[in-house]
């Protein structure tokens, strides 16, 4: 009996503690300190506020760079966002992102193929907690501007109403640089149709198209079956070297003062194709060609004309 009254005793002992503990702990949190100086002289009050709402945070932006577009067509390009929010990264309810060049545009321009793209609604790949990442894409396109200016600017918005973006003055990892892209296409086939030996063809027209983001010049070679072999073609029966095929920017010239195709890059001279700036149209320019077929060949004869893009 005596040893079950100690047990009983230190059980008492034990409950009274904690419950001193738990109310000093109540008292820190949730209490406030009141104390007075000498004569009132001065009073200490302690303070309280409760934050429910918190701006989201964009903490870090990470693009593509640098970045090589594609000839002719578009090019995704992603800028992933770093978000937090201390209301939990399930209250982000928007993200929105910016792409623009600050060499020619600022961020408030209007949208533009060459210089400035927007997306009003990035997608959310993950949450954790109070984190949360965002993909921005942005298809552009083969003649958006060269150089190392765009900035990719992304803004957070959560169910508060509060946002928050982070741009060039917080970080350089939103900079990219847009690779030059030299790049031509052209019409793709050049046909004389039939004809004689001795015969010279009319002019036949060849479409060249700038798909890149440059001003370009365009320089042209021949081979009939391989580069360097000195042909225009090679048919059923013989050939034809290479001279005899010509070029000119100028339809009514005639054969004589077309320029002779060689196995070497020429330029051809007065074709500049300015970087396309219209979004709704293409920049084109037309070479004419025209053939002389010497003796003797006979049958298909089939060639290749090389056409590259220079800077210009």
């Amino acid at each position: 009996m005596e040893r079950i009254g100690i047990l009983r005793h230190k059980v008492f002992a034990l409950s009274v503690l904690s419950l001193i503990l738990i109310v000093l702990a109540y008292n820190a949190l949730f209490s406030f300190s009141y104390s007075v100086g000498p004569n009132y002289r001065n009073v200490s009050v302690d303070t309280r506020v409760n934050i429910t709402q918190s701006l989201p945070e964009v903490l870090n932006v990470m693009i593509d760079n640098p970045i090589t577009l594609n000839a002719g067509g578009t090019r995704t390009v992603s800028c992933n966002a770093s978000i937090r929010d201390w209301n939990g990264g399930n209250t982000i309810s928007n993200v929105t992102a910016v792409l623009w060049n600050n060499v020619s545009v600022t961020q408030a321009s209007p949208d533009d193929n060459n210089n400035h793209y927007t997306n009003l609604s990035c997608q959310n790949t993950s949450i954790n907690g109070y984190y949360a990442n965002f993909t921005c894409n942005f298809s552009v396109y083969y003649y958006a501007d060269a150089g190392s200016g765009w900035i990719c600017n992304v803004t957070a918005t959560d169910s508060y109403l509060f946002n928050v973006s982070v741009g060039s003055s917080s970080s350089n990892s939103n900079l990219t640089t847009i690779n030059q892209l030299l790049a031509l296409n052209v019409t793709s086939l050049v046909d004389y149709g039939n004809m004689a030996v001795g015969d010279t063809s009319g002019p036949e027209e060849a479409n060249v198209t700038n798909f890149g983001n440059q001003n370009i010049n365009v320089s042209v070679l021949g081979y009939g079956n391989t580069s360097g072999d000195g042909l225009a073609f090679v048919c059923q029966i013989g050939n034809i070297t290479v001279a005899n095929e010509k070029f000119s920017l100028n339809q009514t010239d005639t054969y004589a003062n077309y320029v002779a195709l060689s196995t070497a890059y020429q330029m051809i001279g007065g074709l500049t194709l300015p970087q396309q700036t219209n979004d709704s149209q293409q920049v084109i320019n037309s070479t004419y060609w025209r053939l002389y077929v010497p003796p003797n060949p006979f049958g298909q004869c089939n060639g290749t004309i090389v056409f590259q893009a220079q800077s210009s």
